[in-house]
């Protein structure tokens, strides 16, 4: 039977690429001017919305708590899920779109590592509460051709009961992989993310933070750095030790699997 590290299961927005504020944050915005609303989420505000996973729930939350007062146009939509069901169809259009014209790329070191990764028969995956069109736009919208085809599983959106901070996602990923947590690294960026990856088993946990989580708690997160980094453009650890590399490798994930299960 096969032991050590098989498996890379890798968050998305603000893992892979700083989606967040220059993606999902103005692809909403977008949508919202669309509908003849006067919703705006500034970079602040969209800060404090990302407490909440999920664009539909974030929707939901900020009518609670900053629109109470605000009425659906009955004439044009069912009811405020209808309306929040069609700002998020088109807040996803809006965002891929802009993928398509290569706005956001991916972090630092990310395609290095998964080159690195899939060169060395690591098997990879994916676990979000994004939808599975936007991972699609990402990963087609990268510098290497195919990009989307090396993740073996793609667990995303609403396939789930529970999003983020609960472990389901995770756990899907790892049912579809066939793997126990034991045999995987999770690579995560924020604190609902570390939750969810604890609670399914992931104790093996690389934080990679952004420019919206770096203040979060990661405790339980086996390494905390700013970015995985590149030859000549390192990685910071704030938790843990990178073992004297440069950047966050293959070897160093190897390293921190080992450390937590041996």
């Amino acid at each position: 039977m096969q032991t050590g590290l098989q498996a890379l299961i890798f968050d998305v927005d603000g893992t892979l690429a700083d989606t967040e504020r220059d993606g999902h944050r103005p692809a909403f915005n977008a949508a919202f001017a669309e509908a003849g609303l006067d919703w705006h989420w500034s970079v602040e505000l969209y800060g404090e919305l990302l407490a909440v996973t999920g664009g539909k729930e974030r929707m939901r939350h900020y009518l609670a708590q900053y629109r109470p007062e605000f009425e659906v146009d009955r004439q044009a939509y069912a009811d405020v899920d209808a309306l929040i069901a069609h700002l998020h169809r088109r807040k996803t259009e809006h965002y891929v779109a802009l993928l398509g014209k290569g706005g956001i790329p991916l972090r630092s070191g990310v395609l290095r590592l998964l080159r690195e990764a899939h060169a060395a028969g690591v098997r990879l995956a994916i676990a979000t509460t994004t939808t599975p069109e936007n991972v699609t736009a990402l990963l087609e919208s990268g510098p290497e051709p195919g990009l989307v085809d090396w993740f073996e599983v793609i667990a995303a959106g609403d396939v789930v009961r529970e999003k983020k901070p609960a472990p389901d996602i995770f756990e899907l990923a790892l049912a579809q992989l066939n793997l126990p947590a034991s045999a995987c690294v999770a690579i995560e960026d924020s604190e609902n993310g570390v939750r969810s990856a604890l609670g399914a088993g992931l104790e093996a946990l690389l934080v990679t933070t952004s420019c919206y989580t770096e203040t979060q708690d990661f405790s339980g997160a086996t390494l905390v750095v700013d970015q995985l980094g590149e030859p000549g453009d390192p990685a910071r650890a704030a938790r843990g030790d990178l073992g004297g590399a440069e950047y966050v490798d293959l070897g160093v994930l190897r390293r921190l699997h080992a450390q937590v299960f041996g």
